[in-house]
Order: structure tokens, then sequence, then C-alpha cells
């Protein structure tokens, strides 16, 4: 069996935070049975059965509709732009993205040649937080618009690292890079396998990441439990033993981060959405970049990014997720613990269900690629996400421009994925 990395979500499950943080494992003793949802002709009476709340499953599960209000699967749904109109309307609504001022100014701090690329380490100031740092590859001495991928990094348990996960920019890795990349890449960098394909690749650090991240010095004076701060240091935060004590705090931060996004009025799928689009819009204002071919992809919580990102924003030409699409019933009575809070759009469910979001961008070109043995989502919730956006992209006379696969093993985005994905994006961007 593969060692697990040093940074690997099982190791998150020990606090309660962690587990929502990470991308966990179910262990032995939470074998919950699997309760599913009436089909459309069955009576909506409740299933019998275990769930992560309770008797509380089963109520919880009936509250939404099984196809939801605006869902394009409604029969009176029969035009795509006006459905798309209000679908996107409502969900922007629940999403209450952050307003993000005017156009951040880019500074290209560096600028060097690696792996047959031009690389430049970009940074940008939002609003709020310290500054965006990111990495722009592509082929070297390039200089005709190119297709483009905006590249988005995992969650994994690990903000400590964030856009470092998916590139390599030296000979020298720190080796917690060097094991995440093994372990859920196959040994590659698939940021810059893309750029080497001749794409344009920007890869950025999204909220409470890497350059993002909260420090403790920000946050000195915490007193609560797995919280305190008081024996922490933002000093020396390469060693290992820090980045994973690091990892470990700001899995339990995460609840505080959310709850704290609630009150102030925006929700973190939000925050993280507006940032992505700032991201894409330095891509699409590049020169070398053609704005009319670019696609996004990520494993994990890249695929849940992929997923609210390319639904939303028809600037996204091609979308591939990766090892993230199943739906709201998964995580209301399997898998809630297992995720971050990245995910949860409050009252959402009452109007699509989680595939439909990525839905939205129908009839553009979309790839989902799932693993069958993964343990963030069960199978039959990941094979109906597969069959309601295949309904979706059937209905609006695009089924050839879905494409949904299942892959042998674990969570991952191993290099037989990456080639499916890869040619996918030069199907449709080249």
């Amino acid at each position: 069996m593969k060692k697990e990395p040093a940074t690997s979500r099982r190791k998150f499950l020990k606090t309660s935070a962690g587990a929502a943080a990470s991308w966990a494992v179910l262990p032995d003793a939470l074998a919950f049975s699997l309760i599913p949802k009436p089909l459309p002709n069955e009576p909506t009476s409740m299933a019998t059965g275990k769930s992560l709340i309770g008797t509380y499953g089963e109520w919880a599960a009936s509250l939404a509709k099984n196809i939801p209000s605006l869902s394009f699967r409604q029969t009176k749904w029969t035009n795509i732009k006006t459905w798309q109109k209000e679908a996107l309307a409502k969900t922007n609504e629940l999403m209450c993205k952050p307003d993000m001022g005017k156009a951040p100014v880019v500074t290209v701090e560096k600028k060097y040649v690696y792996d047959g690329l031009d690389i430049e380490e970009l940074s940008w100031k939002l609003p709020y937080g310290r500054p965006t740092k990111a990495y722009f590859l592509k082929p070297q001495g390039a200089q005709k618009p190119l297709p483009a991928i905006l590249a988005l990094h995992d969650h994994g348990g690990n903000k400590y690292f964030g856009k470092r996960k998916i590139v390599r920019l030296a000979d020298d890795m720190h080796p917690l890079l060097v094991e995440h990349q093994e372990h859920y890449y196959g040994g590659k960098a698939w940021a810059n396998e893309l750029a080497k394909r001749g794409y344009a690749v920007l890869v950025h650090d999204v909220f409470a990441f890497e350059s993002r991240r909260v420090l403790y010095e920000e946050v000195a004076g915490f007193t609560y439990g797995p919280l305190k701060t008081d024996s922490k240091t933002d000093a020396d935060p390469e060693k290992s033993e820090n980045i994973q004590a690091y990892n470990a705090w700001a899995g339990e931060h995460e609840h505080v981060m959310s709850k704290s996004l609630f009150c102030g009025g925006t929700t973190w799928p939000g925050v993280v959405l507006a940032e992505d689009q700032v991201a894409l819009d330095i891509l699409s204002n590049r020169p070398e970049v053609d704005k009319n071919r670019i696609g996004c992809a990520g494993l994990s919580g890249g695929g849940l990014r992929t997923a609210y990102l390319g639904g939303l924003d028809a600037r996204i030409k091609c979308a591939v997720c990766v090892g993230f699409m199943s739906t709201w019933d998964d995580f209301t009575l399997h898998k809630s613990f297992t995720h971050t809070w990245m995910l949860y759009v409050p009252l959402l469910p009452n109007y699509l269900d989680f595939p439909e979001v990525l839905g939205i961008r129908v009839p553009l070109p979309t790839m989902i690629q799932n693993n069958n043995d993964d343990d963030l989502f069960t199978l039959p919730e990941m094979t109906k996400a597969d069959s309601i956006l295949r309904e979706i992209f059937v209905k609006a006379g695009a089924g050839d421009k879905y494409q949904g696969k299942f892959y042998d093993g674990e969570h991952k985005f191993d290099q037989p994925m990456q080639k499916d994905a890869f040619e996918w994006f030069d199907k449709w961007l080249s």
C-alpha cells in the first residue's frame, strides 16, 4: 500500500474541525448506511437508516425537493438562456460575493526559465488580506496568443501550501510537496505539464491558503481550546513540523472563519469565487493569452472551485472538475464532515442540486472525473450527480459537450486522469 504523505487528510480526523477542513477517510466506526432519495416517481416518504445527524437525517434530506425549483430538469424550463439567467441570478445572490473593487495592479516579482518554461512570479493586492501571490507559466519563448488554463490548487487539509502544490519551479522541492504530488498527482506538477503542452497557465493562492493564509500573529491572544496561539510562532515556517502544526491549527480555525464570514454577510464559496474571478481577469488580460480559449481545472478543493467558477463564469470555455462531484444528499446524510466550508452556500439546495451549479454552463464543454473508491463521497451519489449533468446536457442538445468518467482508486488526479483531462482541453481549446 502506498505510504500516506505527512500532510495526509487522515491526520486531520483527530479533530472535528480538521475533519471538516480536510479530505478525510471514513473511519470504520462510522460505517453509515446509504439513504437514497426517492426517485421522481416514488413517494417522498423518508427512507430508513442512519445518517451523520442521527434520526434528523431523513427529515433534513426531505426538505429540499427531489428536483429543485431552478433545476433545468424541471419540465417548465425549455429555453436555456431564460433558465441560465434565473439560475445565475439566484446562485450569485445566495453566494453573496464581496465587492472586489477595481482591477488590482499586478506586480512581476521575478522572471526565470525552468523545465522548458518561461515562469513569472506575480503578486496583486485585493481589498483585504495580504497580497495574493501567483505563478504564470508558458512554453519558453512563446509569444502568440495561447489557449490558457486557470489551474486551481486543492485544499487537502493543508493551508500552509496553496499554489506550490501543483507546480515545480526548481529541482529541489520541499519534501512535503514531493509527498503531496506523489500521493495525489502521480508525481507530476500538472500545471507544468499543461504549460509544456502549449498552454499559458496561471496558478494563484486563494483565500486562506499560502500567501493568503492567516498568521498566528494576526490572532495573537486567542485562548480558546485548540485555537490557542500562546505557544505558536510564525518563525521558521518552512520546517515540516511547523507546517503540520499550522495545518492542524488552520483546520480548527476554518470553523471560526466561516461563521465570521456568514456574520459579515458573505460566504466562503462567495469569497473564493470572487478571488478566482480576479485571477481569471488577470489571465484574460495577458497578451500571450487568447481570452476566447480559457479553461479551468482542479482536484478536490480545486474541483470544487471549478464547479463554482466554471458554472458561474462563461469566460471558462472548457472545465474539468476532478474529485469533487456529488449531490447535496450525499453531504446532508453521509459526507459533510469530510468537507471544507468552501463548499456550503446556505439555501442553495432549494434551487439547484450541487451538480446543477456546474451545469449552468451548458452547452460549454465539461468533464467530470471521479474515483470509484473516493472516500469523500458515496459512489451512488457520485453516479447520480453524473446522471444529472448528463441529463442537463442532453436536454440542451449538447450531449457531446459532456463527459463523465470514473476511475479505479482513491482520491487523486493521477497521470491517466491527467492524460484524459489534457486531451479534453486539446479537443475544445486548441
